[in-house]
């Protein structure tokens, strides 16, 4: 019989989501998640099969932890600028690391980050009563502004210069 486990579960995935959210999939490495995690490299590969499995359950986590409360609070998003700040200040870190890192090369990456773009352009054109691509569009230039920073100032400029969006 083994072992109890001898490391919180749910809190080593939260770790997770914060260390590959600020370094990428690749700038983290197995000796940094065991470190950062507080568990044995032999329980790491015991319970989560490879760092692979634990950045999709990271992933997975930060979708229902991050990405998924966005979608509910922009329901309520009163105009553009009210949804493009929501974005914008989002914690969206690990998912958009991975848009750019894990979806090209990995498929079941792709289709997480898809869903979860997808779940935010139509809690967008939902709120707002925007079609579907001027959605999508929100979405990208909320990100946009999310990378480069300023959410506040930047949402406000981009509605006012986009008339119809105010």
């Amino acid at each position: 019989m083994g072992r109890p486990r001898a490391f919180d579960e749910d809190e080593a995935v939260r770790a997770a989501v914060r260390l590959f959210g600020g370094r990428a999939y690749d700038g983290v490495s197995v000796d940094d998640l065991v470190h950062h995690l507080g568990v044995h490299r032999n329980s790491l590969y015991k319970t989560f099969g490879s760092k692979r499995g634990l950045y999709l359950i990271a992933l997975r986590r930060h979708l229902v932890d991050d990405v998924n409360p966005l979608c509910d609070a922009l329901a309520d998003a009163s105009d553009a600028t009210d949804a493009l700040r929501l974005v914008a200040s989002a914690d969206l870190a690990l998912l958009l690391l991975a848009a750019v890192e894990r979806a090209p090369v990995d498929e079941e990456v792709a289709s997480e980050v898809t869903a979860a773009l997808a779940a935010v352009d139509r809690a967008i054109a939902g709120a707002l009563g925007v079609p579907d691509d001027l959605a999508a569009a929100l979405t990208a230039a909320a990100l946009g502004i999310l990378l480069r920073g300023n959410p506040d100032n930047a949402a406000t400029a981009l509605t006012r210069y986009v008339g119809l969006l105010s």
